[in-house]
């Protein structure tokens, strides 16, 4: 049977030298490693380039270009290489937030890995590792904390615990998701007038102690105890606040971003 996703497209090699692990790396170093090396980023949006969800797209921006992206091209691009590495890999879209509190469309991708982990290199302020699929699991990641909670329907949701609450990042429903659910998704979130992704740009790095956002031109840095830094860039420091972010454009590209 034909795979839909096209795995063995992947240079395997070289996104392993992207994000600089060996191959008999665990699920856990792969990820941190994954997180740290590519940004979350929507800049082809915003520079009217588009986003394509075919492998050998993404692995030529996020690998070959040493570019980021976002939740779709990171999934895509960490479960083709997972699964050439030999873990069983299933894809699925999540609905963001608690759908009981209001309902969005299954619009964001996350993985999960040999039947029981939780993994998303794609969310940009989540996970920095996978968790398990255990109810009311507790992990601790750096200063962030993190729960895995099973409804009764049998999906899943992630929180995570900040300024003194449990807050929802998503709903896992129990339905399986194909390459034709991602590209219709991936279409919406980069087309449509309202996507977060289309009016502005967004661009996150989290690591064990911070989480830095440039959200339009707003930067802003957060701590696991608060918020330290909120500032407005300007056009003559955009281009090093992208650097410093791990995102080298062309000074062209760095104008034609909107204010």
């Amino acid at each position: 049977m034909t795979d839909p996703w096209g795995v063995d497209r992947l240079d395997l090699d070289a996104y392993l030298a992207r994000i600089g692990v060996a191959p008999d790396a665990t699920l856990a170093a792969i990820h941190r490693a994954h997180v740290a090396a590519i940004p979350f980023e929507n800049l082809d949006v915003q520079l009217g380039v588009g986003v394509s969800v075919d492998l050998p797209a993404v692995q030529a921006k996020l690998v070959a270009a040493r570019r980021g992206g976002y939740c779709y091209e990171h999934g895509i691009l960490l479960a083709a290489a997972l699964e050439r590495l030999a873990f069983s890999v299933e894809r699925r879209l999540v609905r963001i937030g608690d759908p009981e509190v209001l309902a969005r469309p299954r619009s964001h991708l996350v993985l999960v890995v040999d039947g029981h982990w939780l993994a998303d290199t794609g969310f940009g302020s989540g996970l920095l590792e996978p968790v398990p699929l255990v109810d009311g699991h507790v992990s601790q990641q750096g200063g962030w904390t993190f729960r895995t909670v099973r409804l009764d329907d049998g999906a899943w949701q992630l929180h995570e615990h900040r300024d003194g609450a449990w807050q929802t990042h998503y709903t896992m429903p129990v339905e399986t998701t194909y390459l034709a659910d991602v590209e219709v998704a991936n279409f919406a979130t980069s087309h449509r007038p309202t996507s977060r992704f289309v009016v502005q740009v967004v661009v996150l790095r989290k690591d064990d102690e911070r989480l830095r956002c440039l959200i339009g031109r707003r930067y802003t840095v957060d701590t696991p105890a608060g918020q330290v830094e909120d500032r407005t860039i300007g056009d003559d420091e955009l281009g090093d606040v992208l650097g410093d972010l791990g995102l080298s454009l062309s000074a062209d590209q760095v104008a034609g971003l909107p204010v």
